[in-house]
């Protein structure tokens, strides 16, 4: 039977600490999900596992050794020799992968004006194309829309081979995977099941771990206080001993002075031992707490001191024609974003919705400093970027990035000083540089791409109180639902508004 067994791993980029460290798993036929927060290692582990990442310490062992292996990245920048491949052929198997997700090979030749929905598309059957027995997929969801996605699930339930799956979609975890693997703090652990028994799962040994830590300092707590018992009692002692050596009555004994002062010694002693028992009942008590230390959850409240723009028309399309290169997207286009809009622009992907907020951004009439806006991808020269220029700011603007960045889950320092964050990671500080900057009109193109799970719930819970204008390209409804009052939609070269 296929397998990918990992022996002792561990992984680091550049001689930085280590990613992952001491991995050990077995991983089988049927498709398996790799979940954790965004910067965890996910990406990390499987493309060590389809042998795009050599490891630092330990193996990887694949079985059989000659398998074909694919990865589809989180990034579709570039074509790939798959792609390329699968729109050149005319064979029938290609062709049948070519109508089973809608591909025209004609589309290949104007990849940079391809929406990245339908990069997605040519990536994902370029990899299916070539029938691997080891599929690795990054965040495969992203950029789709509703069609695609069925589409790509009952395609991904015929994979017979080793699937791995790095997703942040809750409902293609469950309904794909057999086995789940939760990537944090350095590890990886197996759970039998999709995401939600495999969190249930793991939610409650990290209960059982609460218990066991609120057990142990309650112990410790006793331990404090009777090693500081103890030492008023050792401290009574030694001053009996010094009494009894001082305080000599004119009508005592040599003998019964002595037995006095003996006495008080041995008492002093016997309390010197019960501090000792007690130190070191404390100190075992303190490693106990200490191996079961809690992980602080990272999240919370934004709260923002911000004032709204003195106009209220802050960006406006009056009859504009929208193109994507040479391609078509729209005429006529008339739209307009008030300080209080909630927009959600919705479309099909290769719509042009990409290319509305685009032309949005650009005719905006506010400061550029008051607008934040995050396309759907940032490549890995951007992530770089923007970590240097982050890590320049003065330390009150840095500490309060630092502030918001921790309530959308990040670890700021972790992110600035890795030197090449994760997409998850760039999309966090991106919001956060925003925030920061008190911006009136936030746009954002498929936000929820990249993130973790956890994460989007905060994201979304911070948008909740963002009081600024906010037009949000989603694929993501509850999301979309749960933020705006007005949509867009964009379909058939004319955007509709309601």
């Amino acid at each position: 039977m296929s397998a990918i067994r990992f022996h002792g791993v561990q992984l680091a980029y550049d001689g930085r600490e280590p990613v992952l460290d001491g991995v050990e798993l077995h991983l089988s036929a049927g498709w398996t999900g790799l979940v954790g927060a965004n910067g965890a290692g996910k990406t990390t582990l499987l493309r060590a596992a389809v042998g795009a990442l050599p490891v630092t310490v330990g193996a990887i062992t694949r079985d059989p050794s000659d398998a074909t292996v694919r990865l589809c990245a989180q990034r579709v920048d570039e074509p790939g020799d798959d792609v390329l491949a699968l729109a050149a052929a005319s064979d029938r198997h290609a062709m049948r992968w070519q109508r089973r997700l809608a591909l025209d090979p004609c589309q290949v030749e104007r990849w940079q004006t391809l929406s990245a929905g339908e990069r997605k598309r040519w990536q994902l059957a370029g990899a299916l194309a070539a029938e691997p027995d080891v599929l690795g997929l990054d965040e495969p969801t992203n950029h789709i829309d509703a069609g695609t996605r069925a589409i790509l699930l009952d395609v991904l339930r015929r994979f017979r081979g080793i699937g791995l799956l790095v997703s942040h979609d809750r409902e293609l975890l469950d309904e794909l995977c057999r086995t789940t693997v939760l990537v944090e703090r350095g590890g990886a652990v197996s759970y039998p099941g999709g995401y939600t028994a495999a969190r249930a799962l793991w939610e409650a040994e990290a209960e059982a771990r609460r218990g066991e830590w609120a057990e142990a300092d309650a112990a410790r707590k006793r331990a404090r206080q009777q090693l500081a018992d103890a030492r008023r009692a050792e401290a009574s002692a030694t001053r009996a001993v010094s009494s009894s050596s001082r305080m000599k009555g004119p009508r005592d004994s040599d003998g019964r002075s002595m037995g006095a002062k003996n006495l008080a010694a041995w008492a002093a002693s016997g309390a010197g031992r019960v501090v000792a028992r007690r130190r070191r009942a404390l100190d075992e008590a303190d490693t106990r707490v200490t191996a079961l230390a809690m992980v602080k959850e990272r999240g919370g409240r934004i709260d923002l001191d911000w004032e709204p723009p003195a106009r209220r028309w802050l960006a406006t399309l009056d009859g504009v024609t929208l193109r994507a290169g040479a391609h078509l997207v729209a005429r006529d286009v008339q739209a307009a974003v008030a300080r209080d809009s909630r927009i959600h622009l919705a479309g099909d992907n290769g719509a042009g919705k990409s290319t509305l907020l685009a032309a949005l951004v650009g005719a905006a009439a506010i400061p550029r400093d008051r607008l934040l806006w995050l396309p759907q991808e940032l490549d890995a020269e951007e992530g770089r970027a923007l970590t240097a220029e982050l890590g320049e700011l003065p330390a009150a603007e840095r500490g309060r990035l630092g502030q918001l960045a921790a309530a959308l889950g990040l670890d700021p320092s972790r992110a600035l000083g890795s030197g090449s964050p994760s997409p998850g990671e760039v999309r966090k500080l991106v919001i956060a540089r925003g925030l920061a900057r008190r911006v009136w009109l936030v746009v954002l193109d498929e936000p929820t791409n990249h993130l973790d799970l956890p994460s989007i719930e905060r994201l979304q819970a911070a948008l909740a109180d963002y009081p600024g204008a906010l037009v949000v390209a989603t694929h993501d409804t509850p999301f979309a639902r749960h933020l705006t009052s007005t949509t867009w939609h964009l379909e058939g070269g004319a955007l509709t508004q309601r």
